[in-house]
């Protein structure tokens, strides 16, 4: 055979013609290098006397950037390997044959993915773009000095560095006689001398692209000022996750940066999304911006720190990855400027942003708490740059590009400013920085991190390693911070009751292991458990697809109201902390202080609304509560549904009967109970492309807009299924006007 097919991971497929000297990636999420490498697609060679790496020369794209809440495309990797782990783009490598990598795929993917790698490259292009994201005009003329530095002169467009192929229905040559063309959603085929090959980058229901590492689980305990360790990798370390960390501060949770497989990452340290308060941010290269997805699984709008130059970058990046308006960021996240080279005051936790000289815009981080004996501090060094290559920057007092030797000295001298923890990029190379160059820092302790090997002799001697999960208490806790988790989350419940809740208070928290059965199907429930952190599931005997519990959520709290036997089996699915409510005393709490009947209404809503995929996982109660009080009942009548005005602002989700979404006499596809429509004229306001018709009679729950506006994991899921519907409305248009060509 001459085209030979390899399944790497879920949703990512390799197809190579060796003849034809082509090696194509089909599909490229997050980490995806990793994958390769696993795999053994990547290797470490030598040409002509030189070391560098094989790999792909093309990537297919998918046809949806979203799928199973995560990025499809994330081609910036990629590309880099390309460009400069193989030297495609080095001078004077043997691999630098003038051939540039490929991309393919629908040309609002190719077009999107341009532009976003042009961002990951560039970050802010121009003086103008600096001086909108606040910086004074002296400030700008640094950055871009920086930049043309880092760009050897000139910040190039992307087309001179990469090739692209729009692929539609028809046939085309990829190169040297490969040929190409789309067979449906995300379908390929492959054609070669004779031989065809067919891929399909579509993720199942339920699927999501995996880890490409195993991390175990882990259970972190809040404390008032502590870190613990989320990643000690970069972007090629196939063992660990890339640098970052978490901090917890007064019992509450802040994440340093999101690089890619984020979920992963919280649930093997035991925690959701829904219990991050926020994320201080870096910069915007993808092995610290890929896991923003998973931020937007939150049932709320978390807080987005960042200097303003670095919110703009990752703004216009994440606009340009989506093809969406830059104002959708602040859709998703709540943004807080933080001002540069001074102490702000987050809630009480003090942060110091401070420039570091990167291709795109990039701050470094200190941090402080106050303890009984005076400030302990954190400095996070991420995306650095060595002393050797800050002093090749120097380019005299008046540079035109790099740095001035005062600029270099301010640049190193807030490096080595002295903390009780201090974590280091020493990845190296021309951007990153070198453990020795801090083999005299003053600071308690030093941790390397950012490389993709073990720490050599040398550097063992400067610093330490972290394993991941393992935390460094810098001011240890003298508070229950999970009691006051458990207040907040049972005033959720009770509202009006605040002074009674202690009643339920004076109950055992318990800590349950991965995997542990809290409450058999058909048992009798006897205790009921707020999840107060951590993660569960339910799964019914026959169910393929569990319910998936976060903090927050009462376990038991239905069959309970319903005065039945547990209908799905409940378990831990990872270290989960939670208070224990007796029956019996929860029931005379009931009958005292709350109206059962309502909260049993409510209920059944929400566990309807939790089978289906829009507000399945990761909501909370008082998320559940608020959209079930808004929905209303409206029945539908045999035929199309009528556009009217009313339904302009509310999203309609199938409660019961079969409707079909039209293109023409083509049906897209046909929603069943739980499926929603009328999501772009409500979210998106745009008209849609399609209509939709009842067959025999239906009934929906209309949920208004508003309600839904600031749940950006619903949102997110809307986004997603949005855009698969108006690619599928294309394809069938343009299968359309292809039969009518062939008839005419």
């Amino acid at each position: 055979m001459k085209i030979r097919r390899t399944i790497v991971t879920t949703g990512v497929e390799w197809v190579e013609i060796e003849e034809a000297d082509l090696r194509i990636l089909c599909g490229c999420p997050a980490d995806v290098v990793k994958h390769l490498k696993r795999r053994g697609l990547i290797l470490e060679r030598v040409v002509d006397g030189t070391r560098c790496e094989t790999g792909p020369n093309a990537i297919l794209l998918s046809d949806v950037m979203l799928q199973g809440g995560a990025f499809a495309n994330l081609a910036e990797f990629p590309v880099l390997q390309m460009l400069y782990q193989q030297g495609l783009i080095i001078p004077d490598h043997p691999n630098n044959t003038g051939q540039m990598p490929l991309l393919m795929g629908l040309e609002e993917q190719v077009s999107a993915q341009l532009n976003y790698i042009h961002r990951g490259n560039y970050g802010l292009t121009s003086i103008d773009e600096l001086r909108a994201a606040g910086l004074s005009e002296a400030d700008a003329d640094l950055m871009m000095r920086i930049k043309l530095r880092f760009a050897f002169g000139k910040i190039r467009p992307v087309e001179e560095l990469l090739d692209r192929r729009n692929i539609g229905l028809e046939r085309r040559e990829i190169r040297n006689g490969v040929g190409i063309r789309r067979i449906a959603l995300n379908r390929y085929q492959f054609s070669y001398q004779g031989e065809t090959v067919d891929v399909d980058l579509n993720l199942k229901d339920g699927e999501t692209y995996p880890s490409p590492y195993p991390l175990g689980m882990h259970s972190i305990n809040r404390q008032y000022f502590s870190i613990i360790h989320s990643g000690e990798g970069d972007g090629w370390n196939i063992d660990h996750p890339c640098m970052s960390s978490l901090i917890s501060f007064q019992g509450r949770i802040y994440l340093i940066d999101a690089g890619p497989n984020l979920e992963a990452i919280l649930k093997s340290l035991s925690l959701s999304v829904n219990e991050l308060d926020g994320i201080f941010h870096t910069h915007s290269h993808d092995d610290h911006f890929a896991g923003l997805t998973a931020l937007l699984q939150a049932d709320r709008r978390l807080r987005y720190y960042a200097v303003p130059m670095v919110r703009a970058a990752v703004t216009k990046k994440l606009a340009a990855l989506l093809s969406v308006e830059e104002k959708e960021f602040t859709t998703f996240f709540d943004a807080v400027d933080l001002d540069i080279d001074t102490w702000n005051d987050v809630d009480g936790l003090w942060v110091k942003p401070a420039m570091s000289p990167h291709p795109v815009e990039t701050t470094v981080f200190h941090f402080r708490a106050l303890g009984s004996d005076g400030y302990k501090t954190y400095t996070h060094l991420a995306d650095i740059t060595a002393d050797r290559v800050l002093d090749q920057m120097v380019d005299g007092d008046s540079p035109v590009n790099g740095l001035s030797a005062a600029e270099v000295q301010t640049v190193k001298d807030g490096y080595r400013i002295a903390a009780d923890l201090k974590k280091i990029d020493i990845g190296g190379g021309l951007i990153h920085g070198d453990a020795a160059d801090f083999a005299d820092d003053k600071s308690d302790k030093l941790v390397l991190a950012h490389i993709a090997r073990e720490l050599n002799h040398q550097e063992r001697q400067i610093g330490s390693g972290a394993g991941f999960g393992t935390a460094e208490v810098l001011i240890p806790a003298t508070q229950e911070y999970l009691r006051q988790l458990a207040f907040n989350q049972l005033r959720n419940y009770f509202p009006d009751r605040i002074d009674e809740l202690r009643i339920l208070l004076n109950n055992e928290v318990r800590t349950f292991n991965p995997h542990e059965i809290l409450l058999r199907e058909g048992e009798t429930v006897t205790e009921l458990w707020l999840i107060l952190s951590g993660n569960a599931e339910s799964l019914a005997a026959g169910s393929q697809v569990p319910f998936k519990f976060t903090a927050g959520s009462l376990l038991g709290e239905l069959p309970l109201l319903r005065e039945r036997p547990a209908t799905g089996t409940y378990r831990a699915t990872s270290y989960l902390h939670a208070l224990l409510l007796p029956v019996a005393q929860y029931n005379e709490f009931l009958n005292l202080y709350a109206d059962r009947q309502k909260l049993k209404d409510l209920a059944e809503k929400r566990i309807w609304l939790r089978q289906t995929p829009l507000f399945g996982g990761g909501l909370s109660y008082p998320v559940h509560n608020r959209v079930a009080m808004s929905m209303t009942a409206t029945e539908l009548e045999d035929g199309i549904v009528e556009d009217s005005n009313a339904n302009r602002d509310k999203l309609r989700l199938v409660r019961e009967g079969v409707l079909m979404r039209f293109v023409g006499d083509n049906v897209l596809e046909t929603l069943r109970s739980g499926d929603f429509f009328n999501e772009g004229r409500c979210i998106f306001h745009r008209a849609p492309r399609s209509h939709m018709s009842t067959i025999g009679t239906a009934v929906v729950w209309d949920i208004p807009a508003a309600v839904i506006a600031d749940i950006p994991i619903v949102r997110w899921k809307i986004f997603e299924t949005y855009r698969l519907r108006l690619q599928m409305a294309r394809d069938a248009v343009a299968a359309q006007h292809q039969q009518s060509a062939k008839v005419g």
